[in-house]
């Protein structure tokens, strides 16, 4: 095995296999700072492209924009409080209002050196431990999915200690948006208005877009008279001197790279859970809690430590055993098939050299994203200085290119201002939008495999249940999600009490 390793690593002595990587993170830089640019759409746009490379150089180059279009999203996000990716949506919880307070380049330096050292530890994590950890993902059944979501969805009593109602009602508006479109199993199809745009429910992307984005411009037009532009950072400071602030954060760190790497293995739930489930981890552990929400460096941390390291463990089920995690690596496994590859035990023994130079150049794509983000972001910074007559307009316009971009259909459009619309009437009660995005994300995965499993059991309700308590891995989820509960009561309890006061 080690010497497969000094194989491929012995690969990028190759300058053809590192020009790939620097393409690929370039553009996927980029991709991420442009909302509605998914890394899925980045992959597949350049596959073709790799068609006449060597596989491993392709592959190279499509782990590059995966990588650094996960890690990129976090720029926007915290600059504009729009995620340019739905990896980056837990990060905007703390990113932007850390941005408000004149701490871009802080958040952004944090943000970046946490993303990179947690794709290095999924990374680790693919080359060191792959075929065991893969195995463990197949013990998950239709109830472990299914309780798994539930576990996801119970991170909204955390997210909205303080204002619980709000944060419940927005989740279950979420979850009800997720339902829209055909039926998981049967294939019914459901509260679509008979618009096909609506088929296959609700473009996730172009929800986010408007979820965030809206609000944002009408809140600039609103304020226009009384404040031209927002405050740029306080202290002009060199990005790398907050690294040692960075690893001050070891257990957060630590705690959010195995968060990340075992969501990313189970396939099906996502950068933005992984985030979200590493946020509400980093919060019930802090000293200081109820610094979260307003400008918390170890929530930045938190989230994108975990959504990068969602990445490599992604990786894991699908060179092992040819399961996508997610519908990037669906993209690659297409690439990695185009190129004569299969999936399995052959792509570590007979196509060893491409498989282990493939995962080397994960290495350096993690590495070389910090100063390629940070030399962006430093001109990136430059956007919130910008007078709000110009940005609003701006905004709008990307918002509306982004969101028509996904599928090219003017319904997005109009589904981007209604999901818009729900986000300012939000925005106007003091609601929490991270727990629709949560229902609407996890809404999906847990329909469908609620659904599965009553079908494996005939529709027993009893037999099902049964089936939650019995399963070793499926109690100790349950057991989970009760806990997260009554921590996130208790927090409400704590909070409503101190307001009181």
């Amino acid at each position: 095995m080690f010497e497969n390793i000094l194989i491929g690593f012995s690969a990028l002595a190759d300058p053809f296999m590192i020009g790939a990587i620097v393409a690929g993170v370039l553009g996927g830089v980029i991709i991420g700072v442009l909302p509605g640019l998914s890394s899925t759409m980045g992959v597949a746009l350049l596959i073709p492209i790799t068609f006449s490379l060597e596989p491993q150089i392709g592959l190279a180059m499509l782990g590059g924009i995966y990588l650094a279009s996960t890690y990129s999203g976090s720029i926007s996000a915290i600059l504009l409080n729009i995620p340019g990716t739905s990896a980056a949506v837990a990060t905007l919880l703390d990113g932007h209002p850390m941005s408000k307070k004149g701490q871009s380049t802080r958040a952004i330096a944090l943000a970046t050196f946490g993303s990179c050292i947690g794709g290095l530890a999924s990374v680790v994590a693919l080359l060191l431990v792959a075929p065991p950890l893969a195995e463990f993902s197949l013990l998950f059944g239709s109830p472990e999915y299914f309780l798994l979501a539930v576990f996801g969805i119970t991170v909204i009593a955390s997210l909205s200690a303080g204002a619980m109602e709000k944060g419940l009602i927005a989740g279950a508006i979420g979850l009800l948006l997720s339902t829209i479109g055909n039926h998981p199993l049967t294939g019914e199809m459901r509260f679509t208005l008979d618009l096909p745009s609506l088929y296959d429910g609700i473009p996730l992307v172009v929800s986010l877009i408007g979820l965030y984005s809206i609000p944002e411009v009408i809140d600039m037009i609103a304020r226009r008279k009384t404040q031209d532009g927002p405050a740029g950072d306080k202290e002009v400071t060199n990005p790398f001197s907050y690294l040692p602030e960075t690893f001050r954060h070891k257990m957060n760190l630590l705690r959010s790279s195995v968060i990340g790497i075992i969501v990313g293995i189970i396939p099906g739930v996502g950068c933005s859970v992984g985030g979200f489930l590493s946020y509400d981890a980093a919060k019930r552990s802090s000293a200081n809690p109820d610094d979260f929400g307003q400008g918390s460096a170890e929530g930045v941390i938190a989230s994108e430590t975990a959504n990068n390291a969602v990445t490599g463990g992604t990786l894991i089920p699908l060179l092992t055993l040819g399961i996508p995690g997610n519908p990037v690596t669906a993209v690659l496994l297409g690439g990695i098939m185009i190129h004569g590859l299969r999936p399995g035990a052959d792509l570590f023994t007979l196509n060893a050299e491409i498989t282990y130079g493939f995962i080397a150049s994960l290495f350096v794509a993690n590495l070389l994203f910090v100063p390629v983000g940070l030399f962006f972001a430093k001109y990136c910074v430059r956007v919130i200085q910008v007078p709000r007559a110009v940005l609003a307009p701006l905004i709008m316009t990307l918002a509306v290119v982004g969101a028509y971009s996904i599928r090219g259909s003017l319904d997005d459009i109009a589904i981007m201002l209604l999901v818009g619309a729900i986000g300012f009437v939000f925005q106007i009660f003091n609601v929490p939008r991270a727990p629709l995005v949560l229902g609407l994300v996890l809404g999906t995965l847990a329909e469908g495999e609620l659904a599965r499993s009553l079908a494996l059991v005939h529709g027993d309700i009893a037999a099902f249940g049964w089936q939650l308590v019995s399963r070793p891995i499926s109690l100790v989820i349950l057991l989970l999600c009760v806990f997260a509960l009554y921590q996130g009561v208790v927090q409400h309890r704590r909070q409503s009490k101190l307001l009181d006061e």
